[in-house]
Order: structure tokens, then sequence, then C-alpha cells
């Protein structure tokens, strides 16, 4: 496995011409969470990610300029009315197993951190599966644990 470092990665947004390389790291990301049916889910979410007009944005981690990316990260602002603020979620965070421990997460996440900063966002907030044991290794690393608790209502 190649060393951790960031600054060897590229980080900038969803190109249409990505779409090819997209369309597998989200499939990888939707069979990790046990989707069943991304013929239909994933569809939605490019033209999400194309339509100006939707929150949703993507930015990719390419290992050179112009090359296919090797990870993705989906985002939208939220509101915090705690705080008075405006912050980044992270909906979806993926990098090609090949590229895992490389560098390749922190710089798509310090990117996002960049990112929000520059839009006056609070924070990045998102969550995980508590037996997500190797993302966890990084985002612990990178990033504060909460102790908030999430919850799903049925509509």
């Amino acid at each position: 496995m190649a060393e951790r470092d960031a600054s060897r990665w590229v980080v900038d947004p969803l190109r249409l011409q990505d779409q090819e390389a997209w369309a597998r790291l989200h499939r990888g990301y939707l069979d990790f969470y046990d989707v069943t049916d991304p013929e239909r889910v994933s569809p939605v979410i490019w033209s999400w990610l194309n339509d100006p007009a939707h929150e949703l944005e993507c930015l990719v981690v390419r290992p050179a300029p112009g090359a296919d990316p090797v990870g993705l990260a989906h985002f939208r602002p939220f509101p915090r009315p705690l705080a008075g603020a405006t912050a980044c979620f992270l909906d979806d965070l993926f990098v090609d197993p090949s590229a895992r421990g490389t560098g390749a997460v922190d710089a798509l996440l310090g990117a996002l951190q960049e990112e929000s900063r520059d839009r006056g966002w609070s924070q990045v907030r998102w969550i995980t599966r508590e037996s997500n044991a190797r993302a966890r290794s990084t985002y612990d690393r990178l990033a504060v644990r909460t102790d908030l608790v999430t919850y799903e209502l049925p509509v």
C-alpha cells in the first residue's frame, strides 16, 4: 500500500466526463451500504449533481489532473438553528479500495473543510456505520466524534 500523503492527490468538482468513473465509485458506495436498487438510485443522484438548482454537490479525488476520480464526496449545506449558522453535511464519502490508506480521504476531507471555510459554513458533519472501523479510524484521526445519536422515522 502506498504511503499516506494527501498532497499527492488532486481534488476538484465532478465533471460531466467523470460519469463512468463516478458511476463505478457510487456503485461501490451503494454496495457497501447494501442498497438494493442502485439502478434506480444512481441516475437520480447523477441528475441532482448536474442540476445547478439542486443543493447536492460533489468533489472528487484524482491521482493527477484530468485523471479518472478514485473517490467522491457528496455534500450540501444544512442550517444549524442552535448555532445560527450554516454548515456542510457530507452525505456520502467513498474511495476505491485501491486508494485507501494513501491520503485520498484526507485530501477529500481537507478540500471539503477548505470549501466550507470559503463559503462561511461553520463545520463539516457526517455519519457512518458503527461497524465501519477502517473509515472511523481515519475520521477519529481527522475529526471530533460527537455524542449525537441518529434516528430515522419512516414515512
